[in-house]
Parts: structure tokens; sequence; C-alpha cells
């Protein structure tokens, strides 16, 4: 069966294309919330803080790994939802809520970032990483939150489990975030899958069963 008569059923099911464009639109929406919320933060950001791994640890340079693995991990979720268009709505939705949660997140929470924090050095993520944009992690947390979307797809749950745990080790190495911001992101963010559930329930059930 080829990809376009594959797809042919959801190009063609107004339903389902009004769930897709809400769900783009809403993640479209909190990108832009977040960068405020990042510059916001940022601005007002205070001195940093002390850190029982940070502290008597010395940052490693991996930044690398922080921003292509985050460009391949983006780059991976598209493409499931582009090959498989019924995932689209619950995961863009559940993404967009994840972000604007955060984006409240981070505007009420302004401790300047770790003193000894490795200098990002791309241009591109730098703008969407503003440096005082720290609590939670959302490095830690994303890959978490599709990890419990395919929780029933255990070769994809075990990939963005262990993408959760690396970035989470990642960003402590290279002193980009608080401890607390990465062991907080697992929590929260089990709560923001389960607020999702309830929230875009008919995305969650075309996810599971089509249309």
């Amino acid at each position: 069966m080829s990809l376009r008569h594959a797809h042919s059923p959801y190009l063609y099911n107004k339903s389902y294309l009004l769930a897709a464009g809400s769900a783009v639109l809403l993640l479209i929406c909190s990108i832009v919330v977040n960068w405020y919320a990042g510059i916001y933060a940022t601005e007002r950001a205070s001195s940093s803080v002390t850190d029982i791994i940070l502290s008597n640890t010395r940052a490693y340079d991996v930044d690398w790994v922080f921003i292509y693995g985050a460009i391949i991990f983006w780059g991976f979720i598209v493409t499931l939802c582009v090959h498989d268009p019924k995932l689209l709505p619950f995961t863009f939705a559940s993404i967009a809520l994840f972000v604007l949660i955060r984006s409240v997140f981070i505007s009420l929470t302004h401790i300047g970032p770790f003193p000894t924090a490795v200098p990002l050095d791309s241009d591109i993520l730098n703008k969407f990483s503003f440096g005082g944009d720290l609590f939670f992690s959302g490095h830690t947390g994303l890959p978490f939150l599709v990890a419990l979307i395919f929780w029933k797809r255990p070769l994809l749950r075990m990939l963005f489990l262990s993408a959760a745990g690396l970035f989470g080790v990642v960003v402590l190495l290279a002193h980009l975030h608080y401890t607390i911001d990465v062991l907080s992101a697992f929590f929260i963010t089990y709560s923001i899958f389960h607020i999702a559930e309830l929230l875009f329930k008919k995305e969650r059930k075309i996810f599971y069963q089509g249309i």
C-alpha cells in the first residue's frame, strides 16, 4: 500500500482535518508563548544558586548532544506522525499543552543559570533557549511525555524513555539545568499527560482507533 493511499482517508475526513489542524495551530501558539516566556524569565533572572550535583562536578562540553539530539528527536516525532497520520492530533496537542504549561512555570521561576553552564554553540537553538528558562527541563520532559503517549508500543516506549534519561544526564553534565529541573520534569510531565488525556479525548481516540 502506497503512502498516498494510506493517507487518503485522513486527507478527506473533515473531523480528522479539524483535529489535526487544531493541534498544529495549538502547537504553533504554544511555541510563540514559550518564546516570550523565555525572554521574560531571562530578563528577570536572579543570581544562580548552589546545587548538590552541579556544585560538586565540573561542566562537560556535550552541547552537541543537547543541540543535535533535540533536532533528531523532533525530526523523528514528525516522521512518525507523517507516516501514520492518526498519531498527529493527540501527539501534537499533548506537546503543545506541555509547552504551554512549561511556559507558565518558567515565567514564575527566575533563577539564573549556573555559572559554569556550557554556552550553546548554535544560533538556531539559542533562539529557543534563553538561559533563564530553566524550570522545568524541556529536554527531559518532552521525551518522557512522548514515551507516555506511545506507552503501548514497547519499542518506542523504551526509545523515548532512554532519550529522556540521556537528555537528563546531558543537561546536568553541561550544567545547563539544575538537578531539580531534571527530576521535577518527570513528575510534572506525568501530570501533563493525564491532563492531555482529559482535554483531548477525541484526539486520543483517533490515536488508538484511527478514523
